[in-house]
């Protein structure tokens, strides 16, 4: 890969980082609302439903989910904002060969080649 790629895929994982930390940032801060009350901004303390509170769980465990997943994704930027430093950006971990420009265009913090990846996902997906 020549510089001018690799400055390029610096530039989309820095902003894609950028994007991604913002929208964790937020799901973080509406996350930690302190009660039903304050996220709704009821000024009634008339008691609500169960299914009200049932609602409220699932959208918080929801949250907290996609919090998790886009933690997950800022390592990954994050791992492949290094490997640009080190040079050894693009090469699949596993078999060390290079990564497609097709499928870093896709995802610029891919890992594994597309063979590997699949390889993966059908042993994850036998256990």
């Amino acid at each position: 890969m020549n510089a001018k790629d690799l400055a390029s895929f610096r530039k989309v994982l820095l902003s894609v980082r950028e994007k991604l930390a913002g929208n964790v940032n937020s799901m973080e801060d509406e996350a930690l609302k302190k009660s039903r009350q304050d996220a709704a901004g009821d000024l009634s303390n008339v008691p609500f439903h169960m299914a009200d509170l049932g609602t409220d769980n699932y959208e918080r465990d929801l949250m907290i989910h996609l919090i998790q997943n886009g933690e997950e994704e800022l390592k990954s930027i994050d791992a492949a904002l290094e490997k640009l430093e080190d040079k050894t950006f693009g090469i699949c971990e596993i078999c060390d060969k290079k990564i497609t420009k097709a499928r870093l265009m896709a995802r610029p913090y891919a890992k594994l080649c597309l063979g590997c990846q699949q390889m993966e996902e059908l042993e994850a997906g036998a256990q």
